[in-house]
């Protein structure tokens, strides 16, 4: 099949790629980088310009010498609604284009928009806290920025999420989190999991030491999201547990750097503290398990219970509040000798078992097989 990734968040689609094409797919991988990170792309669709000049220039670029190498795919996964950084009158001319020179469209559900939005304000969701709601009560991000939210429930963008949702051929999430909302507006034969992709036979796993001197928590975070992430309330929580513990760790703190840099200074403890309001270990978290490091992350049971995975549960899974948080940071300071290299050995089994990207993408060809074979398309070689 010839596929066509476009838009990304954190690498997602570039590591999909790769397990596409260990499958003998032909892949083409369009995005801006995910901004600071700067990660790899077949064709790059960064603004040039800044502010409303910039928006025209990608706009015109789209039309002209992009409009080519957008067309003749058998399948392109967009990775949101916005998946381009234009205004939402003129998504709708550019996913409009895509439905009619390519064999069919799929959501890649990887981050927020207005479904997303509404599942995290339902009281009836199996989502008990989320960035913007914690146990039925505003969460510090929103609390302190509640426009987000406003913005993604206005008309103006619920009803372009609406138009979007209207067009696709269906969606396959890669947390459990995305799965929920997805059944807002789409059928049950539309949705699908994916799981995020990690190339896990390419990452060496680190030795970790039976009695480390010191046990060595990484913070990585973006400047900007860290009350969205929790990770500010990580920070406040490790320093506390480390003040408590004089001697026994250290904590790493790293932001904003290349995705290529960030992935060797990641590398550089034995516990890696990922997000505070997830159900699911992301990439961050899913890369360190694939080094063998310790995760603190997204770890419920009821994510463990989706994917069907009944005997190892190695993440740690975090509290939300901040007193919550350093109780178990203290736990893992003080952890028996051979303990962090047991939990290690199991995150990587985990990783391999579950996110591998081969594994992954398998997973996505049957999900838009099976939105092809609702348009009429079928495709042999899947």
């Amino acid at each position: 099949m010839k596929i066509l990734l476009l838009g990304d968040a954190s690498n997602c689609h570039r590591a999909l790629s790769a397990g596409l094409k260990s499958l003998g797919h032909e892949v083409t991988v369009v995005s801006e980088g995910t901004g600071w990170m700067q990660t790899e792309r077949d064709i790059d669709i960064s603004r040039h310009l800044p502010g409303k000049l910039g928006g025209a220039e990608l706009y015109f670029r789209l039309h002209t010498t992009l409009a080519p190498k957008l067309r003749g795919y058998d399948v392109v996964a967009v990775s949101s609604p916005t998946f381009l950084s234009l205004r939402p009158e003129r998504l709708r001319v550019i996913l409009d284009r895509l439905k009619r020179h390519n064999g069919a469209v799929f959501l890649t559900a990887l981050g927020t928009d207005t479904p997303y939005v509404e599942e995290c304000f339902d009281l009836a969701s199996p989502m008990r806290y989320n960035e913007y709601m914690l146990y039925g009560s505003p969460s510090p991000f929103h609390a302190a920025h509640p426009e987000v939210a406003r913005e993604w429930l206005g008309d103006y963008l619920r009803g372009y999420c609406d138009y979007f949702y209207s067009r696709i051929d269906g969606a396959v999430a890669v947390l459990w989190e995305y799965v929920l909302p997805l059944h807002r507006r789409l059928p049950e034969s539309a949705i699908a999991y994916g799981g995020i992709p990690i190339e896990v036979d390419a990452i060496t796993p680190l030795p970790i030491d039976e009695h480390p001197e010191k046990v060595r928590l990484f913070l990585g975070r973006h400047r900007d999201r860290q009350a969205i992430k929790g990770t500010d309330r990580f920070e406040i929580a490790a320093r506390r547990a480390l003040e408590r513990h004089p001697g026994k760790g250290e904590l790493i703190v790293v932001e904003n750097r290349p995705y290529k840099e960030y992935l060797e200074l990641l590398r550089s403890a034995q516990v890696v503290l990922d997000q505070a309001y997830s159900y699911t270990p992301a990439t961050n978290a899913l890369l360190a398990m694939a080094s063998g490091q310790c995760v603190v992350s997204g770890g419920e049971p009821e994510y463990y219970d989706f994917i069907g995975e009944r005997e190892n549960r190695p993440i740690w899974n975090s509290p939300v509040d901040v007193e919550g948080m350093t109780r178990l940071f203290e736990e893992i300071l003080i952890s028996p000798p051979g303990a962090l290299r047991e939990r290690g050995l199991r995150g990587r089994e985990f990783v391999k078992k579950h996110n591998d990207a081969t594994t992954v993408a398998r997973r996505f060809l049957e999900a838009w097989e099976r939105g092809l074979a609702r348009k009429g398309v079928t495709v042999t070689n899947l």
